[in-house]
């Protein structure tokens, strides 16, 4: 069941990495955006890492503080999942 779990993080976080730098690219062009609605849920799903590294990487989205407090909530929140699932 982990090893399910971790292969869904990691195909989340790609996805979710993906979706900044396509966003970060579509703002430089004055294209259209990725709602930031999706960029939230995506981290909520499971692509948190994905999120931080498209932050640092792509230096997108670090002026909005609600961006930090969403990746934080989903960190917490997978990382207690993984915790649990540990113990099981």
């Amino acid at each position: 069941m982990e090893q399910y779990y971790l292969l869904w993080l990691a195909t989340s976080s790609i996805i979710t990495f993906a979706l900044y730098g396509f966003d970060k690219r579509q703002a430089q062009h004055s294209n259209q955006r990725v709602p930031e609605r999706t960029l939230h849920l995506c981290a909520l799903l499971g692509g948190f890492l994905g999120g931080w590294l498209g932050r640092l990487l792509f230096r997108h989205k670090t002026q909005k503080p609600v961006f930090a407090v969403v990746l934080m909530i989903a960190t917490v929140i997978h990382v207690a999942l993984m915790m649990f699932m540990r113990r099981m």
